[in-house]
């Protein structure tokens, strides 16, 4: 699928793509070989692989349903769904760029090579599902395919979005900043918060015992992206790799932002239990469930700078 024609060939693709996957995902049930197949990078085994069958068995019959029905208004949403499904089986993938930081942990499982693959091809998935969504949402609404016939983002919106992204990541950088610093605050357990030796390199050690900590430091990267895609003097930088960090950061952090602030608000209205013994219930809820607000945050910024930096569309 070339950038020429995507509205065209965007739905044929992910027909093909959903047929594919949920092969290897029946086949993956049916003999010992697994390929790969995982739910979030831990489930595994034959239910997950039967239940991945089954789903983009259902997907290969909605893109049929699209290609045959371009006019239906219900079914673009339904594969929007499609794509979030793709990154929950993709997700281990959009975080494998965290392997990189291997100098700073320890004793870290090793890289299933087949697991990554599979993921990169569920990733593949939500992008091709993406596109057909949105080409068969301009085929109904009769707007250009290729750049939906609306003006750019309005950058007041866009500089709303970066701030929100900003705000929703300051609880969790002050408190990762002031566990490192030497306090306890929303911390129940023994010993000094927010380190693991058994997991913690000795440069992450050091770096901490010097009030650094790693993951307020990306948190803090996280929010100049965030920046850089609304305001003016991120247009300087490369467009591309402006779009890829925006695009693998919301569909990585939204999935795990939902999950931890769910959990968090369970456990802190005493519904449920499960969070961290050694962490008072607010921590995960505000702190840690930020990362959901800053994943919709970065996606709707991400969005506003691809909209408002794209080259005029010669097929209007």
């Amino acid at each position: 699928m070339t950038t020429k024609n995507w509205p065209v060939r965007a739905g044929p693709a992910a027909l093909v793509w959903s047929l594919l996957y949920a092969s290897g995902a029946a086949l993956a049930a049916a003999t010992p070989p697994a390929f790969g197949y995982t739910l979030l990078g831990k489930g595994t085994g034959t239910p997950y692989e039967s239940a991945a069958a089954l789903l983009y068995g259902a997907a290969a019959v909605l893109a049929y349903a699209m290609l045959r029905g371009p006019g239906r208004r219900r079914l673009p949403a339904a594969a929007w769904g499609v794509v979030g499904l793709c990154l929950v089986s993709g997700f281990g993938f959009l975080l494998s760029p965290l392997h990189l930081l291997f100098f700073l942990s320890r004793h870290q499982p090793p890289v299933d090579g087949a697991a990554l693959a599979n993921q990169a091809c569920a990733v593949l998935g939500a992008v091709l599902w993406g596109c057909a969504a949105l080409a068969h949402r301009r085929r109904r609404l009769g707007t250009c395919p290729y750049c939906g016939d609306r003006p750019p983002a309005e950058a007041v919106d866009a500089r709303r979005a970066g701030l929100v992204a900003v705000a929703a990541l300051v609880p969790y950088t002050a408190l990762k900043t002031a566990w490192a610093l030497g306090l306890t605050v929303g911390y129940t357990g023994e010993g000094r918060p927010g380190a693991d030796p058994e997991y913690t390199s000795d440069l992450g050690l050091w770096l901490y015992d010097h009030g650094v900590d790693v993951t307020a430091v990306l948190a803090g990267l996280g929010m100049l992206l965030a920046l850089a895609l609304t305001r003016p003097w991120g247009r300087r930088l490369p467009r591309p790799l402006l779009l890829a960090l925006g695009w693998a950061g919301a569909g990585a952090l939204t999935p795990f932002g939902v999950f931890l602030t769910v959990v968090g608000a369970l456990w802190w209205t005493g519904i449920a239990g499960g969070g961290p013994a050694d962490h008072a219930p607010w921590v995960v809820a505000v702190a840690y469930g930020g990362f959901c607000l800053f994943g919709l945050a970065l996606g709707r910024a991400t969005f506003a700078h691809q909209r408002a930096t794209r080259k005029i569309c010669v097929r209007c």
